[in-house]
C-alpha cells in the first residue's frame, strides 16, 4: 500500500461523523492519493466502504493505526 497523504483522526466520533469528515477532507489530496480514517466507531467498518461505492472512490482496505485503532484507507479517484 502506498503511503497515506492525509490521516483523519475520528476517534470518539460516532456515525455518521467519520464519513462526513472523509467527505470534507477528500479534496485535501490530489487524485490518486490516499486518505485514512482512524475511527473507533464500529459502524465506520461498513460506512467507509459504502461511502466509497456511492461516491465512486476506491476503498483500499482496513489496517490499524499505531495505537491499534481501526484505520480505513481510501484512494481519491476524482
Amino acid at each position: 500500500m502506498r503511503e497515506v497523504s492525509v490521516e483523519l483522526d475520528c476517534r470518539g466520533m460516532v456515525c455518521p461523523r467519520p464519513v462526513i469528515e472523509l467527505a470534507r477532507h477528500l479534496g485535501d489530496v490530489v487524485v490518486g492519493d490516499l486518505v485514512a480514517v482512524v475511527a473507533e466507531d464500529p459502524a465506520a467498518r461498513y460506512d467507509v466502504p459504502a461511502w466509497c461505492r456511492m461516491r465512486e472512490q476506491e476503498y483500499v482496505g482496513a489496517d490499524t493505526a499505531a495505537d491499534g485503532v481501526a484505520r480505513y484507507v481510501v484512494r481519491r479517484l476524482s
